[in-house]
């Protein structure tokens, strides 16, 4: 259904106009996608507005739709049994040539005898009849037992990215164009399976790898370096003699492992048959591996440790599977005594149900597989990871009155009761300013709205408290408790109609007493994208409504293949060192997380992630660090260890170009107390798969950055900044509790929470990003003075000819000005980013930063260092703020200076300008605009020598002009 579009279009009955219609009756139409569809009980009116034919089409307005799906269950009536057709029965005849090659075919799915869905049946087809494309190839599955030569596809397959434009789709079809297979004469659908796409500060590109393949024709894991591993599943094992615990113990010549606790089937009290369900993943390297064993042993874990029997393979009997092969099927192998003693092969007995294979890290079952290097009490903090952040809402509450409140009598005269509503939803909370009184009644009114931010699932409560803060102390008047799962949502602008609350738990105590009652307008906002890291390095601008998202433009391919000369994190003992890390990739509301690689300073993880792009102007994040968390105390107890930051980098996506393969190296840097510190690089492979000027990408170009209810009900930037604050923690809250979790300081990192703190580093960079963005301007500037001041005759003589055609043909100016900009364009195409750009070390001033600055910059709010350097940094402080209040009053200066010329606050002067423009005035009457604007320009290109050294009379004129300065106090 994601795939399916969905036109709409209105048209005006010609019928029921009395013969006043417009001759072109069409009123617009409105395309939507099956991604923008909900379940039924989801849906909500959502307003899209028409879109016109033409530009010059009069069509407008919007139309108003509620669209859901659900499922419709059919009862499929009693048929009776045919003979099976002759393709049946030939593929019956032959299974085994079926299975020995991979064959495009589609196979027929008999629906359950239950149900039946006549839109999903999948039709036979003749391999013979159609030459295959390589996109749709996939092995068959071996024959069931009952000796049919077909099922079910594969489920294993993933499926092509939801909610792609249908030009997207075609592109990742292939180069040839390959249509769908069209419906069958009985309305059936023909479902065809595809088959899985298989130091310097500087980034620079990585030697030796292919950067600038833009083939359209992609395969999984291109990006990274296959790495071979021996996997091997442990399931359970059955007649095991007498034990109290058993495990089982893997070792080859490089690696020996120990499973976890066996599980004893519930309904079943002897430890003869335990379950493990274990998968591990131990290196391979095929050339070492050639004359090795594998020796799987099961032991006994109790008091006495002995041995129950063992099973050995050769490395170079174990089989290969690819990603698109099916899983492995477990088999039973009977245990083994091996070289033990008479009276021990007598307790060995039973068999062990397990599998082995070669395969890479596309394996389905390496993401769960535990390697060989990792701790044993804590394997699971080591695995790879795909996080989804909560789905956030905005809360909207809206304070209108409160009516009999119980109010503390015998206040002052003259004293008006101040009463507050206070808000709390989990750590948030929020205030509103002091109601006010009207004189007829006792309601007290504020009409103030209250933000918080609420997450998926809405299982938390809102609290309001009534407080009367008149006294010292505040007291309670009343509160409410509300669920935020029964409060409306809402995906647009529609007015909420308010409710009525009782207020309970008065000022006396009592439970059941009338406490009085408030006026609450409430609704969780689905038009509004929650933002929970910085505006300008956000990575997704979708709104939190599922029908208002539009579909996806491209996908964005990550392969993270490692890192180079990391420092040592921690110390291994006899002075050596060692560095545990990972890798962290967050893009939209899509966390990854590399497996933790131990002990090396040059970790390979070779894995590949994709994403989703709607917008290509967002970026993507990723940060290296080095793991604490698996060496923490048993049970929880003891100090928590954080993991440390080693580095990030940010990588724009619209900076990269269309279908392109950018395999670069970039450095990992960390600003800390003591100062910069490289601490390694990290090697990325990026892919950005979109069509290069697909309309729905380039029109995403010129569409607002954020959903519309930002423009229709925008949030102040204090506000916002407050609530992407408490987005931040509610998204590190949810992703700790995971497993492996991902700690808060990697989450607050990642976001670049505390971008907003103060840093004189960061407030000098911004200075210097001023200054060359104007940097155009003053060049321009110069080069007038230098035309001025003739340093190049040649050059002012021309552009006197250039002044004097521009003047004489004024239709050319506008021409002229964007032939110009057009050229420069093309100039600066010789020096465009031939890579991705990192972080940069000059402009984010930390080349040359002061220490004490440095400190300044990472010190803790409130201030932790003594009061002496407080107080130098204040004075500091000070001495800065002076400058700019100097700089603000010039600017104020000047502007009262044009103020003062026709304000008559300097009579003379003001006399003296308005004379001056009616001499204008009349001179333009008379003389042509064009010789006017010749004298002008020769005037002010005149050679030095007809020049004064001394500043024209217009600007001592506009100098001695008054301004309001000498009015301060």
């Amino acid at each position: 259904m994601e795939f399916e579009e969905l036109n709409v279009e209105v048209f005006n009955d010609k019928k029921l106009s009395n013969g006043n219609a417009r001759k072109n009756h069409f009123l617009g139409r409105v395309k939507l996608y099956g991604s923008q569809f909900v379940r039924r009980g989801e849906e909500g009116l959502v307003y899209f507005t028409l879109e016109k034919k033409s530009v010059f089409s009069w069509i407008k307005g919007d139309l108003g739709l509620k669209i859901y799906y659900y499922d419709e269950i059919a009862e499929e009536p009693p048929q009776e049994e045919e003979a099976p057709p002759p393709q049946e029965e030939q593929q019956q005849q032959a299974p085994e040539e079926v299975m020995k090659k991979p064959v495009l075919v589609v196979l027929e799915e008999p629906p359950p005898p239950s149900m039946q869905f006549p839109t999903t049946h999948h039709v036979a087809m003749d391999p013979r009849q159609h030459s295959p494309p390589m996109v749709v190839r996939f092995h068959e599955a071996p024959p069931h037992e009952n000796g049919h030569g077909h099922g079910p596809p594969p489920e294993n397959g993933p499926p092509p990215p939801p909610g792609f434009s249908p030009d997207l789709r075609k592109m990742q079809m292939g180069s040839n164009g390959m249509p769908a297979p069209p419906p069958t004469m009985d309305g059936e659908r023909v479902k065809v399976m595809r088959r899985p796409s298989n130091g310097d500060y500087s980034p620079r590109i990585i030697a030796g790898k292919s950067a600038g393949d833009t083939s359209e024709r992609f395969q999984a894991f291109d990006l990274v370096e296959p790495m071979q591993y021996l996997f091997v599943k442990i399931v359970k094992a059955r007649g095991l003699s007498q034990n109290e615990n058993p495990h089982v113990k893997i070792r080859t010549s490089g690696h020996f492992l120990r499973s976890k606790t066996a599980v004893i089937p519930p309904g079943t009290d002897s430890s003869a048959n335990p379950e493990w369900q274990q998968v591990f993943a131990l290196g391979y390297n095929k050339e070492t591996a050639a004359n090795s064993t594998l020796e799987i042993s099961v032991w006994d874990g109790g008091a006495s440790e002995k041995f129950l029997g063992g099973v050995c393979f050769d490395l170079s009997d174990v089989p290969v599977r690819d990603p698109p092969d099916s899983p492995l099927a477990p088999q039973w192998y009977h245990l083994e005594g091996g070289a033990t003693a008479a009276e021990d092969q007598n307790r060995i007995s039973g068999d062990l149900q397990l599998s082995v294979w070669i395969g890479t890290q596309a394996d389905d079952a390496f993401p769960e597989s535990s390697s060989a290097d990792a701790p044993q009490p804590f394997v699971s903090y080591t695995r790879p990871k795909v996080y989804q952040a909560p789905k956030l809402w905005y809360l909207r509450v809206t304070i209108l009155e409160a009516q009999d409140l119980h109010i503390i009598p015998n206040l002052p005269p003259l004293t008006a009761p101040e009463i507050r509503v206070k808000g709390q939803l989990g750590f948030q909370s929020a205030r509103t300013r002091r109601g006010s009184m009207t004189h007829h009644t006792s309601a007290f009114h504020w009409n103030e709205d209250l933000f918080f931010v609420a997450g998926e699932p809405l299982e938390d409560s809102l609290i309001l408290l009534i407080e009367d803060r008149t006294g010292k102390d505040p007291v309670l008047l009343g509160h409410i408790l509300i669920p935020v799962g029964s409060i409306e949502q809402r995906i647009n602008d529609r007015h909420v109609a308010p409710k009525w609350h009782s207020l309970e738990g008065g000022p006396g105590g009592g439970g059941g007493s009338y406490c009085g009652r408030v006026h609450l307008r409430m609704c969780l906002e689905g038009g509004y994208h929650v933002l929970d890291e910085a505006a300008h390095l956000c990575s997704d601008f979708r709104p939190t409504a599922k029908q208002l998202w539009k579909p996806a433009v491209g996908v964005l391919e990550l392969g993270i293949l490692g890192c180079r000369g990391l420092l040592p994190m921690k110390s291994k003992g006899n002075g050596k060192g060692s560095t545990d890390s990972y890798c962290v990739a967050k893009y939209g509301k899509k966390w990854v997380r590399t497996r933790t690689v131990t002990d090396t300073f040059d970790p390979r993880w070779n894995e590949q992630y994709t994403w989703q792009v709607y917008d290509p102007c967002t970026v993507l994040t990723i940060g290296v660090f080095d793991n604490w968390r698996m060496f923490a105390e048993p049970g929880g107890g003891g100090e928590e260890k954080l993991d440390c930051r080693v580095g990030k980098v940010r990588i724009r996506v619209s900076t990269l170009e269309s279908n392109k393969v950018y395999m670069n190296s970039y450095p990992l840097m960390v600003l800390s107390r003591s100062g910069l510190k490289k601490m390694g690089e990290v090697e990325l492979a990026v892919r950005f798969a979109c069509p290069s000027m697909l309309p729905d990408t380039c029109g995403v170009y010129g569409q607002p950055l954020l959903p519309r209810m930002h423009h229709l009900r925008p949030l102040g930037v204090a506000h916002q900044e407050a609530l992407r604050g408490a987005a931040a923690r509610i998204v590190a809250a949810w992703l700790a509790r995971s497993e492996p979790p991902l700690g808060p300081e990697v989450v607050r990192y990642m976001l670049d929470s505390d971008s907003q703190s103060w840093s004189m580093r960061k407030s000098k960079a911004n200075w210097f990003r001023i200054v060359a963005v104007l940097a155009w301007a003053v060049g321009l500037a110069k080069w007038l003075d230098h035309i001025r001041r003739w340093k190049n005759p040649v050059t002012t003589v021309l552009v006197h000819v250039l002044y004097l055609v521009l003047v004489w043909y004024p239709d050319l100016i506008v021409p002229t000005g964007f032939l110009y900009v057009f050229l420069i364009g093309v100039w600066y195409y010789r020096f465009k980013p031939k890579i991705p750009a990192g972080m940069d070390v000059k402009l984010s001033q930390v080349d040359r930063i002061d220490p004490d600055e440095l400190d300044e910059e990472f010190d803790t709010f409130p201030s932790s260092r003594p009061p002496e350097i407080v107080r130098a940094r204040y004075d500091r402080l000070r001495m800065l703020a002076a400058r700019v209040q100097t700089v603000l009053g010039d600017f104020a200066t000047q502007g009262e200076r044009i103020q003062a010329l026709v304000s008559w606050r300097d009579p003379r002067a003001t006399k003296l300008f308005i004379g001056v423009c009616l001499a204008i005035t009349i001179i333009m009457y008379i003389v042509p605009a064009k010789m006017v604007a010749v004298a002008l320009g020769f005037y002010f290109l005149r050679h030095p020598m007809f020049r004064d050294p001394m500043p024209p009379a217009s600007l001592s004129f506009f100098r001695r002009l008054p301004g309001l300065a000498d009015r301060l106090l």
